[in-house]
């Protein structure tokens, strides 16, 4: 099974509900924003009630593994102001021009999400380097193509377009909204 980097493993084996949610919010206070933890359960009902909780509290749930008899849940602490962010990255595509567009041979789309985000679900052409990685790797993308950069508001993809054209990459996009919008096809490792 495929092992996702997290930033913090909370244990709640053994526990009934309420239990995995009430250590769930007092480990995620502690967390810095888009850091992801994975709540490690057996209650068969934590699935539904994580899910909920982080819709009604704003963090990302990104999905759950389950393995042998634990369910390993995966969420992301919010940005309080990821949605509001400023965009500064003067090239800005649609969602649904990225769709038109097809990447092909001159073009790469570059998901800078955490990897557990991009694990549970991807557009299928994505290369996956996330934000924070981006620096250390970015030898890795051909400064000859168009590069679409998407995260999951157009935030973190600001930032990474900004940082692509500092560092000689002429034909950087910033793909808005992103992953929270977007309509077309997906990939992930439940499929």
């Amino acid at each position: 099974m495929m092992e996702l980097k997290t930033d913090f493993t909370l244990d709640a084996k053994g526990l009934a509900c309420p239990m995995p949610i009430v250590k769930t919010k007092k480990t995620i206070k502690d967390l810095e924003a888009g850091q992801v933890l994975e709540i490690q359960a057996t209650d068969k009902g934590s699935k539904a009630d994580l899910q909920a909780w982080a819709k009604s509290s704003g963090h990302q749930y990104l999905g759950t593994i389950e393995e042998n008899d634990v369910l390993k849940h995966y969420v992301r602490k919010a940005n309080d102001d990821e949605d509001e962010q400023d965009k500064k990255h003067p090239n800005v595509v649609s969602n649904e021009d990225l769709e038109s567009l097809r990447v092909g041979e001159d073009s790469l789309l570059l998901d800078v999400r955490e990897a557990a985000e991009y694990a549970f679900e991807h557009i299928p052409e994505a290369h996956s380097i996330p934000l924070g990685e981006l620096d250390g790797r970015i030898e890795e993308l051909d400064r000859s193509k168009n590069v679409y950069v998407v995260c999951r508001t157009g935030s973190r993809s600001d930032l990474a377009a900004q940082k692509l054209s500092d560092k000689g990459f002429e034909n950087v996009y910033n793909v808005v909204p992103g992953m929270s919008g977007w309509s077309g096809e997906t990939t992930s490792l439940n499929q």
